[in-house]
């Protein structure tokens, strides 16, 4: 199958881009669904701002560098990538922080509502930030409902205020319809919120074609911002007047540097801001976004695809089926860029494929998984990845005392 892999690969209308990131040589990279690897662009634009910015300018960058704007500057350059008009999406604070600021915001716009649906295995945090709300409001204002995915349109009712969904599933890869579940939704009077942590820069997003409600998502995944980069909100623009998010601070002021001693909201998406942006962090991310400003997210869906299937075909070309069961959907379209195989010591298998030169990753509580991520994989890179993971499984190298003990990040 090398053959046939070298054969895709120059038919690829993404392989350019694989040069714009410094990936370390010897190292196949399936882990770009957690932490997606350092654009070199990224790289210049830190040493530019903490040396050229930071380092000569000094304040006066804030507004000689547009400092003040990034947050603005990085949303419009999201906003494509999500389907997305402009005005509709600034990029601030994380995930956790921006899902709690459009929940209360959400729930405070159904008054006369009080659940909120979403599904039993939705990521961890999202589910948590809903708790802490039910333990905030009490369960008459903010009451959580999980449900299984195949019972979301069913559970829907005159009393859910908030349907709350992460488009593709962090364990399984399953991609929820958005369009339809979010028009049932609808039909219903309910506002509907989408994480699009797996979804950004994966596959290709409608926002407003959809009629979402709001978003939050990652930027340190498929769109390569950096550990712990700044994440984004996507309010949209008919709600931006009714929209108010609970952590008032004086970035989401309408005039901040007024410095009135009473919060008058901006009117528009900048009210989902709250403290001072982080400039470093942020002027990566700008850099990193920059990669998308030419891309087809078409050409990445299809190349996503076509990478999962080929993996697929190579795994069942060398014998490792039986091994690994494949909890992903088969039908490619009903995933994201990620396939998900459980096995009892997935985790130290995971481990043992890391020291073997591929970076793939461990879900809790026996599932190892593999990111697709067009950008700069190519087919050859996968068909010598499955070759490193036969060894690893067919010779047991992984029962190896030192993979079995886990590490602080799994």
């Amino acid at each position: 199958m090398l053959a046939d892999a070298q054969h895709l690969d120059t038919q690829d209308p993404l392989k350019s881009i694989g040069s714009a990131f410094a990936l370390p040589q010897g190292v196949i990279y399936l882990d770009g669904n957690s932490l997606g690897p350092l654009p070199i662009a990224a790289r210049e634009r830190a040493v530019e701002v903490t040396a050229g910015q930071w380092g000569t300018d000094l304040i006066t960058s804030w507004n000689k560098h547009r400092w003040i704007d990034l947050p603005t500057i990085c949303g419009e350059q999201i906003a494509p990538i999500i389907g997305a008009g402009s005005e509709q999406v600034v990029c601030c604070d994380s995930i956790s922080v921006n899902l709690f600021k459009v929940l209360s915001a959400a729930l405070a716009m159904q008054s006369d509502r009080h659940k909120v649906i979403t599904t039993e295995d939705n990521f961890p945090t999202d589910i948590y930030t809903v708790e802490g709300l039910q333990e905030q409001l009490g369960t008459q204002r903010c009451e959580l409902i999980k449900v299984a995915e195949t019972d979301i349109e069913r559970s829907l009712d005159e009393h859910t205020a908030v349907l709350l969904l992460t488009q593709v599933n962090f364990r399984s890869g399953r991609l929820l319809d958005m369009q339809a579940l979010t028009s049932a939704a609808h039909k219903k009077g309910i506002l509907v919120v989408w994480d699009l942590a797996h979804s950004a820069g994966a596959v290709p997003v409608a926002l407003d074609e959809h009629g979402a409600d709001f978003a939050v998502g990652c930027t340190y995944k498929y769109l390569n911002g950096g550990p712990g980069a700044p994440a984004f909100i996507y309010v949209a623009k008919r709600h931006q007047r009714r929209f108010r998010q609970p952590i008032s601070g004086w970035m989401g002021h309408a005039t901040p540097f007024a410095f009135d001693n009473s919060y008058a909201p901006s009117q528009s998406i900048k009210q989902s801001l709250s403290g001072t942006p982080p400039v470093l962090s942020m002027s990566v991310l700008n850099a990193a976004l920059a990669l998308w400003a030419d891309i087809d997210m078409t050409h990445v869906r299809a190349k996503s695809i076509a990478l999962s299937e080929f993996f697929l075909e190579a795994l069942n070309t060398l014998g490792l089926t039986k091994e690994l069961t494949c909890i992903s959907p088969l039908i490619a379209e009903e995933r994201g860029s990620q396939l998900a195989f459980r096995h009892e010591h997935s985790y130290a298998i995971c481990q043992a494929w890391i020291d073997a030169g591929v970076i793939a990753d461990f879900r809790a509580p026996d599932i190892l998984r593999i990111g697709f991520a067009p950008l700069y994989l190519s087919f050859a890179d996968l068909w010598h990845a499955c070759e490193k993971l036969k060894e690893v499984v067919e010779s047991r190298a992984y029962l190896d005392e030192k993979y079995q003990r886990k590490l602080a990040v799994t």
